[in-house]
């Protein structure tokens, strides 16, 4: 027997059809590349999505065709993400960070009919436009009095001049749910990125499982600032999110120092924010040096990479925000855990907490996760024995864009390339990445661990662990730290912090001190550079 119920496509365009019905006079307010500061409501956005819909189609712009965009977080991409998904096309938002032949790369890769930029980056679009090769239409988001005087970017348009040219009447087509709707590359460590493509089924599903109490916690109380570009991921499904909840959206733009995202907090009575951990260090670092506090920000999404320990700490003692660890990946849409706690835990000392905090979270539903051996055999959750992460569920991606890199599943689960611990009550602990993770006689080494300890010591800044090649052992980690500006630490004291800490033989070899670290364009510690830096380096004794 099937139920009795209707048979209703999940579909993007719901979700700001319903912020408009039911939360049209809540607010989104933007910080412009422009340099102003933008506010509308979930009505306005609505109307206006709906007339670049219509844009759109005059521009010849078809149902599963990409369109490409180079923007921050701010209230055009915002319309971007609901008008090209709206009427079926694929919006792909791409990393501006990246280097130029991978951005070029991706567009080419992606057959994108048309590019929409900010401001920030006509120099670069002026650049590249000659090599994007399906690129009908380059529209630069902005208005007239904007616009550049003279340009190399063939025939550029003006975005809201092609507003002006259309109205608001317009219904958003039906389709089928799994209809692709946005794609996003991820830059894996060797080769060209590859394309992730996600439909509208996945995403609006994803939003529910995001907003969930256990998840990001969000509802129409919230005041959100996504840090998280919206060219990672769908700034981890934020404005889906929240447009399902009608959370308020403060949009930060390209300015994402200390002293800026401070203000926006307390000017827009902020209660969330979401970012990697590289943004909340000058955030941290912008409160200490004013003696400031926040007025309203209750909790922070951290994810990206790991978070130090001593990071949760200054946030939540020093300044009363609760931070909820999130772990996910691009091809996971990309939430996958979080780390909030269980009702027994709540009862447990702040150490015991924190302890649980820093581990990358459970799952939520939606998400299936198991570690296996290097044999592909189940291992128990007993929070000691670390195996490589698998996953699977309705959205984690089945594979690539065009079929690249094969078959990627392994019997139905796709293996994440990170290195874990699942504990008995569910929460798992990234060790490592597959290919960072330190071999030495056999036994597995975490660099995560060392490093975070490092950090912890007050005279460090930032600090990598990687494994050096030992004639004895196979590998060997040293650590390679940044002190901080005015701080003398040895290398004997360095390591005389770890006593106590960790097992003997996980004892690092050395320390390295060097002026700064190297990072990737998504702001993550590259530690195939330093390998490849490190490579013929030396042991002591």
């Amino acid at each position: 027997m099937h139920g009795l119920m209707m048979d209703t496509p999940l579909l993007i365009t719901d979700l700001i059809r319903f912020a408009d019905r039911n939360h049209g006079d809540t607010e989104i307010v933007s910080k412009t590349a422009e340099g102003s500061i933008h506010r509308y409501t979930y009505r306005d956005a609505h109307a206006r999505a709906r007339r670049l819909a219509k844009a759109l189609q005059a521009l010849g712009v078809k149902a599963s065709e990409r369109v490409g965009t180079l923007a921050w977080n701010g209230y055009r991409h915002y319309e971007l993400y609901y008008a090209i998904s709206g009427i079926g096309a694929v919006i792909n938002t791409i990393n501006p960070r990246l280097f130029p032949d991978q951005i070029t790369y991706i567009s080419n890769h992606a057959e994108n009919t048309a590019l929409f930029f900010d401001l920030t980056f006509v120099p670069l679009v002026e650049k590249l436009a000659p090599q994007l090769k399906s690129v009908k239409h380059f529209v630069l988001m902005t208005d007239r009095a904007h616009m550049p005087a003279r340009t190399a970017i063939p025939g550029l348009l003006c975005y809201e001049e092609l507003m002006q040219k259309q109205d608001d009447r317009f219904e958003w087509p039906a389709f089928d749910e799994r209809t692709a709707a946005a794609l996003c590359y991820t830059s894996g460590t060797t080769g060209n990125p590859k394309g992730v493509l996600y439909g509208h089924r996945s995403t609006v599903l994803h939003a529910y499982g995001a907003a969930l109490p256990d998840a990001l916690d969000l509802s129409a109380r919230d005041a959100v600032l996504p840090v998280v570009p919206m060219f990672h991921a769908n700034a981890w499904s934020l404005p889906y999110a929240c447009t399902m909840v009608g959370a308020k959206m403060v949009f930060p733009g390209p300015h994402l120092d200390g002293k800026s995202v401070y203000e926006l907090i307390e000017q827009e009575k902020v209660t969330l924010s979401a970012g990697v951990p590289t943004v909340w260090l000058m955030l941290l670092q912008h409160l200490a040096a004013q003696k400031v506090k926040f007025s309203t920000l209750k909790r922070t999404v951290i994810g990206g990479s790991a978070c130090p320990p001593a990071m949760i700490r200054a946030f939540q003692e020093e300044y009363g925000v609760t931070v909820f660890h999130a772990w996910g990946m691009t091809e996971m849409s990309p939430l996958g855990t979080v780390g909030s706690l269980k009702a027994r835990q709540a009862a447990l000392s702040k150490e015991e907490q924190r302890a649980v905090q820093a581990k990358q979270g459970r799952g939520i539903f939606g998400v299936d996760m198991k570690i296996v051996d290097e044999e592909g055999k189940e291992l128990p959750w007993d929070g000691k024995r670390f195996g490589n992460l698998l996953v699977r569920g309705p959205w984690i991606a089945s594979g690539y864009m065009k079929g690249e890199g094969g078959d990627v599943l392994k019997d139905g689960w796709f293996p994440t390339g990170d290195v874990a611990t699942i504990d008995p009550d569910g929460y798992m602990q990234i060790t490592d990445r597959s290919k960072d993770v330190i071999k030495s006689g056999g036994e597995w080494i975490s660099s995560i661990d060392l490093e975070n300890i490092a950090v912890a010591h007050p005279a460090i800044q930032e600090a990598a662990v990687i494994g050096i090649r030992h004639p004895k052992w196979d590998e060997r980690p040293i650590v390679v730290a940044v002190k901080k500006a005015g701080q003398e630490l040895t290398r004997e004291e360095l390591l005389k912090f770890y006593e106590g800490k960790i097992a003997k033989w996980w004892m690092p070899d050395d320390v390295v001190f060097v002026p700064e670290l190297p990072h990737t364009a998504t702001g993550k510690l590259s530690k195939l550079t330093l390998r490849e830096k490190f490579k013929d380096y030396r042991l002591p004794g």
